[in-house]
């Protein structure tokens, strides 16, 4: 049964890396929902965080296969219950619909979104949250016809109180020393 599944890639920052890795997703005809990459808390090691929808067996041997390009360090993969994660979105609506009623305010207000910019021409709104969120905010915006929209990839961090990576290094190292 297919569900959704957030995987997280700790890499090099190498170039063509990300092109190896969509190719996995490509080659086993997995859409890629969200991609998100970032430098991650430790020096000089990125980290991509890619939401999928596919079952289990899929996911285990995606992860398999990405874990095999070179200069991946470790990759995981998790169910939403086991993250904590966020999206933001922007929009872009016309100033002259704030100004006529206060209505765009008040669905911002309601949604826990802010005002980035006011122009003449233009409004800029920004929401943090989750897709269905987002989603349910731009479609009550909608109706004042915003002029763009846009949701970036998701980020995520595990509710586990132990970094994995770390702790992957951290034995990879003990074993690298006991054969020096």
């Amino acid at each position: 049964m297919k569900k959704e599944f957030i995987i997280t890639i700790f890499t090099e920052n190498h170039i063509g890396l990300l092109n190896r890795v969509t190719i996995v997703f490509t080659r086993r005809k997995v859409n890629i929902e969200s991609l998100t990459v970032s430098e991650s808390a430790l020096p000089g090691i990125s980290k991509f965080t890619i939401v999928i929808n596919a079952n289990e067996e899929q996911v285990v041997k995606i992860v398999g296969q990405i874990e095999k390009q070179i200069d991946v360090l470790k990759a995981f993969f998790h169910t939403n219950e086991e993250m904590i994660y966020q999206e933001i979105a922007l929009y872009k609506v016309r100033t002259e619909e704030l100004y006529k009623s206060d209505a765009i305010e008040k669905m911002a207000r309601n949604a826990g979104a802010r005002i980035l910019e006011i122009t003449k021409e233009y409004t800029v709104i920004e929401k943090t949250g989750h897709k269905e969120e987002t989603q349910a905010l731009f479609e009550e915006l909608n109706q004042f016809k915003v002029m763009q929209f846009i949701r970036s990839g998701r980020v995520a961090i595990t509710r586990d109180p132990i970094e994995r990576l770390s702790e992957f290094l951290k034995e990879r190292d003990a074993i690298l020393n006991q054969v020096d």
